[in-house]
């Protein structure tokens, strides 16, 4: 199952992280816009490996477990790595621990309803999540000083974190909310 190619493109994903920090890092222009490409190809990554796993055939057990890990390796260590070059600072830094912070949340709550056998599938509410994180992420990779002068970059990147916390927020609420429902429901049927 290792070798199927939306597993390898899950893997891709997790394999694009060291060389991510590292070109944050060095924050030149150059190593920005490299690093804007390298996380806009993990993004899609996420997109196609589900697209192909269906369409193929291909969903698996290993598939199911590593695609979610890998997504929030990716926005985690990149979220970390801007926090760390001061590309995120002040109160932005705020979005930034709630993002984090959900996306443990919500990892310890599938953990725990997979092994009771409950599904938490993925809210629409979520994806509009994903696709404005993962804009801002893009925006706030970039910056200011690599980014076109006609573009407020890290305005709208931190906007952009703003708003998909806030959509965390809700989505993580959304989601605590049912896992705690289903442990109420087991321990009343106790």
């Amino acid at each position: 199952m290792l070798t199927k190619l939306p597993n390898l493109l899950t893997l891709s994903r997790i394999a694009a992280i060291p060389i991510l920090v590292v070109l944050l890092y060095f924050h030149s222009p150059v190593t920005r816009w490299v690093a804007l490409a390298l996380f806009s190809l993990a993004g899609l990554t996420d997109y196609l490996d589900g697209y192909l796993a269906r369409h193929r055939g291909e969903v698996s057990a290993l598939g199911r477990f590593l695609d979610p890990i890998a997504d929030k390796l990716l926005v985690a260590s990149v979220i970390v790595m801007l926090v760390a070059i001061n590309q995120i600072e002040g109160l932005v830094v705020i979005p930034a621990i709630v993002i984090v912070c959900r996306e443990i949340l919500v990892s310890g709550l599938r953990e725990y309803l997979a092994e009771v056998k409950v599904p938490l599938p993925v809210s629409r509410l979520a994806k509009w999540k994903t696709v404005i994180q993962l804009l801002a992420l893009g925006f706030l990779i970039v910056g200011t000083e690599a980014g076109p002068a006609v573009l407020p970059m890290e305005w709208i990147g931190d906007t952009g974190l703003w708003i998909a916390a806030l959509l965390t927020f809700v989505t993580g609420y959304d989601y605590l909310a049912r896992g705690l429902k289903h442990m109420n429901e087991t321990e009343a049927g106790r």
